[in-house]
């Protein structure tokens, strides 16, 4: 019987698509139950265990967020930042949308003595993901590099994500810090040290020492 090129070419696609839709669930449940596994092993301090596990996952399902995110976190764990950096790396490269990978990244690098990336990266994924706690620890990092302006914009940012969230206690917290951080900014703040006694400048430093 003949059949012709199109519809043998139709029809093999279809097939494809019915396999390929009947295998991702099956490899998803597969790297789940190994991302399990390697959490209870990591649980019983069988690191070695859980590092294998994490990576059969990933060799099972290369788009499993939980166990890129695992196994980046069991190496910072284990004290190897950089072989956390190039998991993290490549969870990007394989997820693009996997953004908590760059907070893990993040953290790496900030342990690797690479602030200014690291920074970068925590700056990137607060942003894309308004992450108040993120935020916070942007701003305690600014502090330690002993970036007050940018700690200072940090606590801003946050006191507008609190206003805009009706997050009364995160509100009073960055009001006091931004108080505070004006203070010790002093010059290097326009608003709060105008250069200029004109009236738009004026007011600028009113709102800065309210707290914005």
């Amino acid at each position: 019987m003949f059949v012709r090129r199109p519809a043998v070419l139709a029809a093999a696609l279809a097939a494809l698509a019915t396999v390929s839709l009947t295998a991702d669930p099956c490899r998803a449940s597969s790297a789940d139950e190994l991302v399990r596994q390697a959490r209870a092993h990591e649980a019983a301090h069988e690191d070695d265990v859980a590092l294998r596990r994490y990576t059969d996952a990933l060799a099972v399902d290369r788009t499993s967020a939980e166990a890129w995110m695992g196994l980046g976190a069991l190496r910072l764990k284990l004290g190897e930042p950089e072989e956390a950096e190039r998991v993290y790396d490549t969870a990007l490269s394989e997820v693009p949308t996997l953004r908590v990978a760059l907070r893990g990244r993040a953290l790496a690098r900030w342990t690797l003595g690479r602030h200014a990336d690291a920074e970068t990266d925590l700056d990137t994924y607060a942003s894309a993901e308004g992450d108040a706690g993120a935020l916070r620890e942007l701003a305690a990092w600014f502090g330690v590099d002993g970036r007050t302006p940018a700690q200072l914009a940090t606590w801003r940012r946050l006191l507008a994500l609190a206003q805009g969230g009706d997050d009364a206690p995160l509100e009073r917290e960055a009001r006091r810090m931004v108080r505070a951080l004006v203070i010790l900014v002093d010059g290097a703040d326009p608003a709060a040290s105008p250069v200029a006694p004109d009236m738009t400048r004026r007011s600028l430093a009113k709102i800065a020492a309210r707290g914005g």
